[in-house]
């Protein structure tokens, strides 16, 4: 998980533009491992940096804010079982 990149889905106020290509660019330059791409690598870095934007500025569009969302009730919260789910032993 990229640390740097904050939440932008939240009831205060709408992410901006700036804030949505700052997230997308973090993405891509944990995705690639650059900080900045070579010139033979920058169109792609470019491209992906656009294209996680895009996708993001659509999520945000779909899912609404927080404030959105209804809460959840007892019944329907996942469980912690379901969080640290076990995986079976090897046999030895």
């Amino acid at each position: 998980m990229c640390r740097s990149i904050k939440t932008l889905r939240r009831a205060e106020e709408p992410a901006t533009d700036d804030e949505i290509r700052a997230a997308a660019l973090q993405f891509v330059r944990k995705v690639s491992g650059y900080r900045a791409p070579s010139r033979a690598n920058t169109e792609a870095f470019d491209a992906a940096v656009a294209e996680i934007a895009a996708s993001s500025r659509r999520l945000l569009s779909m899912v609404g804010t927080v404030s959105d969302t209804p809460a959840r009730t007892t019944a329907g919260a996942p469980t912690a079982a379901h969080h640290h789910e076990v995986s079976p032993a090897r046999p030895s």
